[in-house]
């Protein structure tokens, strides 16, 4: 059963071609890292999670580049674990995609039933549904980037996490995390958490509640992350996923979190008004 592309032609081009020149314009932007990326011929595995935005690709492509840079450079894993936030609140509340292959304008991409069949069984939150992943775009727009710095080689895990309440929220962090980590310990895995930060607010409130997060995050505290938000009533969409990223890199051997950038929609529109933050983040074990 194959999961069609639900935004291309309004998150990313529909076109291959178009889409190709887009990607490569990311990462060229004078807000992306300024070269192609060079996928390293070995994998390091230094890089064990990633933060990365998923706003459509004019506004929050270059931070993207960034992220994807990073995982370029420390060599392709054979596998990503994508957490994305479900926008909609369709589907059940952390819902592991039943898709056999995810379709994109560049291709397919195969899921790895089996890492994520193990997840389910390994977790009390995780169940196979799909009907979460039918018109949501944070996980989507991440597969043209991967295909752009891997081909086809890389396959993926896509889980849709809905909003939780606090209480909730902190169990299925210790729970997802570890059901994760489990599944992927020993695979040459990344695990991807897809957010925006602070919507719609001016860029000097968007950079002071974006600070905040990023602060939890570099000091990759999943718990601190989840509090702050809340307490601080920053619209960030994905922290969740996020703090499930960072428990799971931290128990696979990851100790340290590197800020790659950060910038809001009022730096590539002008418009500092109503902004949405975009950040990129790579997890490391050094």
């Amino acid at each position: 059963m194959p999961r069609r592309a639900a935004v291309a032609g309004k998150f990313y081009d529909a076109d291959q071609n178009m889409l190709v020149r887009t990607l490569e314009g990311c990462f060229l932007d004078r807000l992306g890292p300024g070269k192609l990326p060079m996928p390293k011929r070995q994998r390091t595995g230094n890089v064990l999670g990633l933060v990365v935005p998923h706003a459509g690709y004019v506004y929050s492509g270059a931070a993207a580049a960034h992220s994807y840079d990073a995982l370029s450079s420390d060599g392709l894993p054979d596998l990503a674990v994508i957490l994305g936030p479900n926008h909609h609140g369709a589907g059940h509340p952390v819902a592991v995609s039943e898709a056999t292959r995810w379709i994109t304008p560049l291709g397919s991409v195969h899921v790895e039933d089996e890492i994520s069949e193990k997840i389910v069984q390994l977790s009390q939150f995780a169940q196979a549904d799909e009907d979460a992943h039918v018109r949501e775009h944070s996980i989507e727009v991440q597969l043209p980037f991967l295909q752009f710095i891997g081909g086809h080689k890389i396959s993926i895990v896509p889980i849709s996490i809905s909003h939780l309440g606090e209480a909730d929220a902190l169990v299925a962090v210790d729970d997802l995390s570890k059901a994760i980590a489990t599944a992927v310990e020993g695979k040459n895995a990344i695990i991807i958490a897809s957010t925006d930060f602070s919507h719609y607010e001016s860029q000097e409130v968007a950079n002071a509640y974006d600070s905040m997060a990023l602060s939890q995050i570099l000091a990759m505290n999943g718990r601190g992350l989840i509090r702050t938000v809340r307490e601080e009533c920053i619209s960030m969409c994905g922290a969740l996923g996020v703090a499930v990223m960072i428990d799971a890199s931290k128990l696979l051997g990851a100790t340290a979190a590197r800020k790659l950038t950060y910038h809001t929609s009022g730096d590539v529109t002008g418009d500092k008004r109503r902004v949405v933050g975009y950040a990129a983040v790579a997890v490391e074990k050094l």
